[in-house]
């Protein structure tokens, strides 16, 4: 269909992958910070001049295990991605699972997930540094205060039948882009078909 594609992956876990009709320049395939770090969670890219940047964020369960630690140095790695970027002053897009849930609202019943490292303080706060950077979560600035909007829907207990879900994945844009930012919509439609992914696309749309 005349896409391009740039892929880091690992056999039975993890993975991230961008296709583009425009021609991709790789920048990096592992976040920086941490040489042993081997998992696929990580791609930056080029394309026309805007960097793109595709995550899988750790989920980090259970909240008091070394999964959690791993979670949150990891998002401090980002961080510092992100500041970097800045600094540069140039247009970035971060985009995937970031396996957190950066409000009550983004949850269908915050009791249900107190004890989930998707809802701890931490990580929580870590998504808010982010934000206080300069970046924009660019589904909630065009859906503020809006409930019932989720991206993920437990295949259990009917679910995404009830909307009992949580929004998890998020796309985070640079000021430069900000500025640009036409729409940001959740596409439930996949989500509702025969064997589908838990997680629905989020769609967004630049000027």
């Amino acid at each position: 269909m005349g896409y391009e594609s740039v892929a880091v992956t690992q056999k039975a876990y993890n993975g991230v992958a961008i296709l583009s009709r425009l021609p991709i320049e790789t920048i990096n395939k592992a976040l920086a910070g941490d040489e042993a770090d081997s998992h696929a969670r990580f791609l930056e890219t080029t394309i026309a001049d805007t960097r793109i940047v595709n995550i899988y964020l750790p989920n980090g369960n259970p909240p008091s295990s070394i999964n959690f630690a791993y979670k949150l140095a990891w998002m401090d790695r980002l961080i510092n991605e992100m500041v970097a970027w800045k600094k540069k002053n140039v247009p970035v897009i971060i985009g995937g699972d970031f396996n957190v849930i950066p409000e009550d609202i983004d949850c269908h019943k915050p009791s249900s997930w107190m004890h989930d490292a998707l809802f701890q303080p931490e990580p929580r706060a870590r998504y808010r540094a982010m934000l206080n950077l300069g970046y924009t979560d660019a589904f909630r600035t065009l859906h503020p205060g809006e409930t019932g909007q989720f991206s993920f829907w437990d295949y259990f207990r009917q679910a995404f039948a009830n909307n009992r879900g949580i929004r998890i994945d998020h796309f985070l844009l640079s000021p430069q882009l900000a500025k640009k930012l036409a729409s940001c919509e959740i596409d439930k439609g996949p989500r509702a078909k025969e064997k589908p992914s838990d997680h629905a696309p989020i769609i967004v749309e630049l000027r």
